[in-house]
């Protein structure tokens, strides 16, 4: 919502683009098929369509609206996110913009109980977490997207149909200016937590909802607090809830605070009670110069998933297959590795460099993700908004407790984001040795003054460490498949980083997740291996 008087897109710090549908010459061509259609050009949509491009993949992206979403949305972009970012070449934008936080401070009853340190080091690539407004997440992703002749961005057009076909679906489109069928291989559901397509396909989350509501206010002040993420419970402002509060670029603060239980939505969100509340959250903070009110919206926390994430030619990434907490930012980020994971896995199976099965492994691998993030994103959503009488007495014991010994301080640490390991996926290869883990993404450490991340190839890598197995390695590769070999010096910290020997290899896939690791190899073995993980043929070991 905005205040009285301006508009839905009448921002105090971003100017929305408008879009057109089709029109002219252009819709000569709509009924053209498609390799892969994908519903909703938000982050999630646009990422894929940039992975695919990638991947030499065209895509016709398909949005209902004529701009940007609007309002408060996703906020925090995790050092995973960043990584993939930079795969599909828009990272530049999003550093110059954001603005990067390690730190989080925790307060009860004004009292700080806790300062939590995120990893972080000068031999970091990225931060581990950076603010920036959604409307810069898309307008970042669209400026690269707009630069993609392999992708047909159509706005103003709404999905209203997706039938199963022979070769994929057909899928109907209805824009100003008519209604026509568009044919597609496969079809990527990207269209938010009120998935049209959902509904089409007649898909149903499951799941646990929370009691909790908090409204969401973004405001713009002059503060010279840092940027670090600032969690207040039992505040005197609101004695029975919690505030959390974020800077963000242009001094575009938000704040989050948590509604009593005898206070209706309809009245937590007239402009005067927002106004009210927002302004004793700042004199709580000790800030009385003035501030501008920009947006406000309420939400409740949820854990909600599909019980599988393909349906025929259909796929749901992001919000259109599970929604997740905000606490712990897990929303957003989770929906980024999404579309990295189908995106590069429909690449490989439309190139003909993978076979079919390997889109088997979506479900398995980004549903163990979301169902990892319901672990931990439960525990934050009820120490933040405890749903039973029990968790609340529990959750002010151990606040309570805090005051005075700081071991019970770390209940309150949200937990963020860590990229899940896809230990049991059908897309790695078994192996014994634990560290790092089969699955895991790789430890981006530095070779020869640069990051192993800037070495790594567009598809497969194997990463060695001894001159003769890297040279046999290549030279098979290069002649039998699509893998890129780097020899890593050993000794080095890196080979003690990766727990390596002389004879130690790593295969890397191209979202830089392990597909398998070996402490005595031998170039069949990779060989064989990397056809398993793209399904040319199967092999454990």
């Amino acid at each position: 919502m905005r205040p009285k008087g301006r508009q839905e897109t009448d921002s105090l710090y971003f100017n929305y683009p408008y879009f057109d549908a089709p029109k002219g010459n252009r819709r000569a061509t709509l009924n053209t098929p498609a390799a892969v259609a994908i519903v909703g050009a938000g982050p999630i949509g646009m990422t894929a369509a940039l992975v695919l491009a990638r991947e030499g993949i065209r895509s016709v992206l398909l949005d209902n609206k004529s701009t940007f979403n609007d309002g408060s949305r996703a906020i925090c972009i995790s050092r995973s996110s960043m990584y993939i970012l930079e795969s599909v070449g828009a990272v530049d934008a999003f550093l110059k913009k954001s603005l990067g936080w390690t730190t989080g401070r925790t307060f009860y009853r004004g009292k700080q109980i806790l300062e939590f340190h995120m990893p972080d080091s000068a031999e970091e690539k990225y931060r581990p977490m950076y603010n920036l407004q959604q409307q810069y997440i898309e307008q970042f992703l669209w400026d690269a997207v707009a630069q993609s002749p392999l992708i047909d961005a159509r706005w103003q057009s709404e999905v209203t149909g997706v039938d199963n076909t022979e070769n994929g679906a057909a899928i109907t489109v209805a824009d100003p200016h008519g209604t026509y069928t568009l044919e597609a291989d496969y079809v990527l559901a990207c269209d938010g937590a009120r998935s049209a397509i959902r509904k089409i396909r007649n898909q149903s989350l499951k799941g646990e909802n929370f009691e909790g509501r908090y409204v969401i206010a973004d405001i713009q002040m002059k503060h010279d607090y840092p940027t670090i993420r600032r969690a207040l419970f039992a505040p005197a402002c609101r004695p029975e809830g919690t505030v959390l509060i974020h800077k963000q670029p242009d001094d575009i603060w938000r704040i989050d605070y948590q509604l009593r239980d005898d206070e209706t939505t309809e009245d937590a969100l007239q402009e005067d009670t927002v106004r009210h509340s927002v302004d004793s959250v700042l004199k709580e903070i000790g800030h009385t110069d003035p501030w501008e009110l920009e947006w406000w919206s309420v939400y409740s926390a949820n854990t909600l998933a599909l019980d599988d994430y393909r349906d025929g030619p259909v796929f749901f990434a992001g919000d259109s297959a599970h929604i997740v907490p905000i606490f712990g930012v897990r929303g957003l980020n989770n929906g980024l590795a999404d579309a990295a994971n189908i995106g590069w896995k429909l690449g490989w199976v439309l190139n003909g460099k993978a076979g079919n099965a390997l889109l088997d492994s979506y479900t398995p691998e980004r549903r163990g993700a979301t169902l990892d993030v319901f672990a931990n994103a439960s525990k934050s959503a009820r120490f933040m908004t405890p749903n039973t009488h029990g968790w609340r007495i529990m959750r002010d014991a151990a606040l309570s407790l805090a005051l005075t010994h700081p071991f019970a301080s770390e209940l309150a640490n949200p937990r963020q984001m860590t990229p899940y390991v896809y230990a049991d996926s059908p897309a790695v290869v078994k192996c014994n040795e634990d560290s790092p883990r089969t699955g895991a993404v790789i430890a981006d450490v530095m070779i020869n003054g640069t990051f192993l991340s800037d070495s790594l190839a567009s598809g497969f890598t194997v990463l060695c460490f001894d001159q003769n197995l890297g040279a046999q390695l290549n030279e098979a590769c290069t002649t039998e498949c699509d893998i890129k070999v780097i020899i890593a010096p050993y000794p080095s910290d890196i080979a003690t980083i990766y727990s390596a020997n002389p004879t130690t290899a790593y295969l890397i896939r191209p979202d830089m997740h392990i597909a398998g690791h070996w402490s005595d190899v031998n170039v069949a073995a990779v060989l064989t291996s990397y056809r398993a993980v793209t399904f040319q043929e199967r092999v454990t070991s």
